[in-house]
């Protein structure tokens, strides 16, 4: 007979922020975690700021399957053009964590395919707010 096996309440990107914010914290960041609800949809994972280094946005994602919410492939975009950095991290690393110092590098992580996608909403929603007016 086959055990049952339980699902982790938590998943990967879970357990790779927490392992992040352990590292920052250990770095003298103060990491504030973003609660996905009705208010705060597309932001990413964590807020980060430091006495030093500044402030970052950043979303943890797992390197072996991951994907932007509809949300952020419409809002992340936009907080580019008004120059609003996401850094996308994969693992409580020093290798990652080198990737807060440089440029935002949550395009790197963009498929192509969501271009289109994220136009088609953008423009949907669009519409609808016209159609409210």
């Amino acid at each position: 007979m086959n055990p049952l096996k339980f699902r982790s309440r938590h998943g990967p990107e879970w357990k790779i922020q927490q392992a992040f914010i352990e590292f920052l914290e250990i770095r003298k960041w103060i990491v504030e975690v973003t609660n996905g609800n009705i208010y705060q949809v597309g932001f990413p994972d964590l807020f980060l700021a430091h006495q030093k280094y500044g402030t970052r946005w950043v979303d943890c994602k797992n390197p072996k399957q991951y994907t932007f919410t509809p949300a952020q492939k419409i809002k992340w975009p936009l907080w580019h053009d008004y120059g609003v950095g996401i850094w996308i991290i994969t693992a409580a690393t020093n290798d990652e964590y080198d990737k807060l110092f440089g440029p935002p590098n949550w395009q790197s992580y963009w498929k192509d395919q969501w271009t289109e996608e994220a136009e088609a909403r953008k423009t949907l929603i669009e519409d609808l707010r016209k159609a409210d007016d």
